[in-house]
């Protein structure tokens, strides 16, 4: 006899649901801005890095550094805004949100996709346009949870990233 089996006649049947994975209850909406405002900043300095003449080897040497390492970094908070709307779109929001907010799937498309475009390019507007998204979603999500309050203090706190 299978041991589950065997254990099952003898403990009581329990049905546990979860909004998520892990319930941890604990969604907020900064992470994915401080990615996007870092996908913003890393655009505006790559666009700022000057290349040097082709004739110093070390100039370019250094130049290729410079704007590899940010090119990496920005692709890098570009996937990780995605994951962070991704999470509040598929565990946060339910679908009686999606009868106050008729809109809310397109929002995320567009996020999502702005997060894509910005590893495909380098583009302050682009950049921009995903930090834009990002406040967008993050006020319907706090009028969701009963709190738009909050939402002013998110958009203090984020607005002084830089």
């Amino acid at each position: 006899m299978n041991f589950n089996k065997f254990l099952s006649k003898f403990l009581p049947e329990i049905t546990a649901s979860a909004h998520c994975d892990i319930p941890c209850g604990i969604y907020e909406p900064t992470p994915a801005k401080i990615a996007a405002v870092t996908v913003r900043r890393m655009a505006e300095q790559i666009k700022g890095i000057e290349k040097p003449k082709e004739s110093d080897a070390e100039a370019i040497s250094h130049y290729h550094n410079d704007v590899g390492r940010r090119i990496q970094v920005k692709e890098e908070h570009a996937q990780l805004c995605k994951k962070e709307l991704l999470i509040l779109w598929t565990d946060f929001f339910k679908p009686e949100h999606l009868e106050k907010f008729p809109n809310l799937h397109e929002k995320f498309w567009n996020a999502a996709k702005l997060c894509s475009k910005n590893k495909q390019d380098v583009d302050t507007e682009l950049a921009q346009q995903l930090v834009d998204a990002v406040d967008e979603i993050a006020k319907i999500f706090y009028t969701a949870k009963g709190a738009p309050e909050r939402f002013e203090a998110y958009k203090t706190l984020t607005d002084k990233l830089y």
